[in-house]
């Protein structure tokens, strides 16, 4: 099975994959301004001898929008009959067979969850804690936040103090 070679780690869910599968079968695409984009990258490892590649998938608009700083979005929050509505693009088919297309795609809609519903809730909370932020008074970001470089600090300490374990 495509998926399973391309994602070996995934055999305990390979059931859930089956059910998702079943559900899209019967559902209505729903017309999009996307296209899926399926490409392939280098990834970063330290042993430069050993070079391993992933699948990024991703939606393109159709009509590049003039002030949007990037032209590739994030599907995993995106509704499964709007992904099944979304064309595929020339790259995509030019590069890919059909079942893996088909299997990266299922991997990066189920990224979230296997149920829908769960991954609506997901983004609603994503959404309820943006608007909470929205909120917030400047001082009260100040407190309740910290930056980038001060998130690396302590992700880079975490993982110091994790390696001596």
């Amino acid at each position: 099975m495509t998926l399973l070679r391309l994602y070996p780690d995934q055999l305990n869910m390979i059931d859930e994959y089956r059910n998702v599968y079943e559900k899209l079968k019967f559902m209505q695409p729903e017309e999009s301004d996307m296209n899926i984009v399926l490409t392939e990258y280098d990834s970063d490892v330290e042993d430069e001898s050993e070079i391993k590649t992933y699948v990024d998938v991703s939606g393109r608009k159709n009509e590049k929008e003039i002030n949007s700083i990037t032209d590739s979005y994030a599907l995993e929050f995106v509704e499964w009959n709007k992904w099944l509505g979304m064309e595929l693009a020339t790259e995509t088919i030019r590069n890919f067979n059909e079942l893996e297309i088909i299997s990266h795609c299922l991997y990066e809609m189920t990224f979230i969850d296997y149920e829908e519903k769960e991954i609506k809730e997901q983004l609603d909370m994503i959404n309820k804690r943006v608007e909470e932020y929205k909120e917030l008074t400047e001082e009260e970001k100040k407190i309740k936040t910290i930056s980038l470089e001060e998130l690396k600090k302590r992700l880079d300490k975490k993982g110091s103090s994790q390696q001596g374990v």
